[in-house]
């Protein structure tokens, strides 16, 4: 199977976008499929890249760490009709997510599209952020659902989510897969000892991008207040983004900055050796999907405190592989840190055992044997492209087509936003 891959983020940008693609395709292609991935350019040169088609993109949008792409490309075409695709996967539903859309109209090939993002979450780092755009991402997002052949929601969350703002195109739930690598065991104790942080001590973890979006603010105020009683407790954040700033000031105004381990962005090994280093992995995102980070960090026997939040709910047990807490409340984020601290031996090492037990669930391999499965009822076998002229006038009326679904859309959703019609449960 020939499989295109469309996505505004991608390696070496690090979210969960650009990880989920990344994954997938390398999975995919370790079963014998092809994958063609257009994404973004990015200032540092990447090598060693295959079978990725680099789009001309604006560097470092607003002051954030994302390139935003130009949806159009002189050479994709060429490149497409090399690689014959047979089935067209966008990961986002504007820029590049377009360019997705024309392709599979044009082609005639069915269209997939994950909704990986709550998008009015991410609305900050637009210049002109208002209830107004809030709204207007949520019904572009849903009427470009409407236009895709299949849906895949990480959670099921999202999937109700989806239903709910009126997407009627058929839904699966498909997480993002653990790589087979992340259950390799690391190596806690050398993590500690480079990042010098005392063998002996009680470690809370975070990892992932330091955003506002990631309710780092609430996280590192419990943090530190929990540190500020308890002497043998340190907190590794792992990331890098524009919120590290304000958490080392955080730290520093109370004293804490000696137990504050900051090693900015780990790959790899020394990723699986960070995840391996945590005594607890804590997290206070509401804006999540998919708790990608709560199954690697379980996949290092590593348990979880979390709000209970899409995302979290379908990885997290309470009391079993870790804790939920109602988000907002420093209390009962702070009594959860403070049960996981107190357990004996033996109820650490359950909790362990259980999140192990979580992780092989979202194994990698489990999740592509499901979006693989869930492609094939959508391909068409008997489509063949050819060079007639009335080959030729059916793909430039499909791809007229597809323009006007796009302005459609466009407009269809400003008018929604700017009408003050209420977005469909936004939460």
């Amino acid at each position: 199977m020939n499989i295109v891959m469309l996505t505004n983020t991608y390696l070496p940008h690090v979210g969960g976008v650009a990880r989920s693609v990344a994954a997938f395709s390398e999975e995919y292609r370790r079963r014998g499929h092809r994958v063609l991935v257009v994404a973004p350019t990015f200032p540092a040169e990447i090598r060693g890249e295959r079978d990725v088609v680099r789009i001309h993109a604006l560097q470092n949008f607003n002051g954030s760490d994302f390139s935003v792409a130009l949806p159009f490309s002189g050479d994709l075409r060429e490149k497409l009709e090399d690689f014959q695709p047979d089935i067209v996967h966008s990961h986002h539903p504007f820029l590049l997510g377009m360019t997705a859309l024309r392709i599979a109209r044009e082609r005639e090939l069915p269209l997939v599209f994950t909704h990986h993002t709550l998008y009015e979450r991410y609305t900050h780092y637009v210049p002109a952020d208002s209830q107004v755009l809030k709204r207007f991402v949520i019904e572009l997002a849903t009427r470009y659902a409407n236009l895709a052949s299949l849906v895949f929601a990480p959670s099921q969350s999202v999937a109700t989510l989806l239903k709910s703002r009126g997407v009627t195109t058929p839904i699966a739930e498909v997480p993002t897969g653990v790589s087979e690598l992340q259950f390799t065991p690391g190596d806690g104790l050398s993590a500690r000892t480079r990042m010098a942080i005392p063998a002996g001590a009680f470690v809370l973890g975070h990892l992932g991008r330091l955003a506002p979006e990631k309710n780092l603010d609430f996280l590192a105020g419990v943090v530190a207040s929990f540190l500020r009683t308890h002497s043998d407790v340190h907190f590794l954040l792992v990331g890098s983004g524009p919120s590290a700033a304000g958490v080392k000031a955080l730290f520093a105004s109370r004293g804490l900055i000696d137990r504050l381990h900051m090693p900015g962005t780990l790959q790899g090994v020394e990723q699986r050796d960070a995840y391996a280093a945590m005594d607890a992995f804590v997290f206070s995102s509401t804006s999540e999907t998919q708790g990608m980070v709560l199954t690697e960090a379980m996949a290092a026997g590593t348990p979880v405190i979390a709000v209970d939040a899409s995302g979290s709910r379908e990885v997290v047990r309470d009391r079993v592989n870790g804790r939920l807490v109602t988000p907002g409340s420093a209390a009962e984020f702070t009594q959860a840190l403070e049960w996981l601290y107190q357990l004996d031996g033996a109820g650490q090492q359950a909790l362990k055992k259980a999140a192990l037990q979580t992780a092989q669930h979202f194994s990698m391999h489990t999740c592509a044997d499901l979006a693989l499965k869930l492609y094939q009822p959508l391909l068409k076998h008997d489509w063949r492209l050819d060079d007639s002229l009335y080959a030729q006038w059916l793909r430039m009326r499909h791809l007229v087509a597809a323009q006007w679904e796009i302005i459609e859309g466009v407009t269809s959703a400003a008018g929604a936003a700017l009408g003050g019609e209420q977005p469909r449960h936004p939460d």
